[in-house]
């Protein structure tokens, strides 16, 4: 049973979302945050976020990275140094996956509901 309060959301960390692009590499998201009034809070501090694509054998995949700066110039400028760290992780995610994939190779007789003994086929 879900409680209210998981789905409930918080008056207190709202915030404006304003989108920036350059129609080339990506998009940056600006996050301003705001009281329960929607004017704009001082207190808390304005968040980016960059948005990019990495085309693969497999497809696009999306990346989504944190962006250092309290401009959106100063965040602009340090787009490329984040989305390079963000492409270089998601191949080396992608490198892992492959490996756990490649080490599953199936081969008959092995695994639950095998004929024989109670290993599933494995000879003790």
């Amino acid at each position: 049973m879900t409680n209210e309060n998981d789905t409930a959301m918080d008056p207190n960390g709202l915030f404006r979302e304003e989108n920036f692009t350059d129609q080339k590499m990506g998009s940056i998201r600006k996050l301003v945050p705001v009281k329960a009034d929607g004017s704009d809070d001082p207190d808390r501090t304005t968040e980016f976020f960059g948005s990019a694509q990495v085309m693969t054998p497999m497809g696009a995949i999306p990346l989504n990275f944190a962006l250092d700066g309290a401009t959106i110039g100063e965040a602009a400028s340090d787009f490329a140094g984040k989305a390079q760290i963000a492409v270089e992780e998601a191949g080396r995610e992608i490198e892992r996956m492959r490996r756990e994939q490649a080490s599953k190779i199936v081969v008959p007789g092995q695994g639950g509901g095998g004929m024989g003994s109670p290993g599933g086929g494995i000879i003790t």
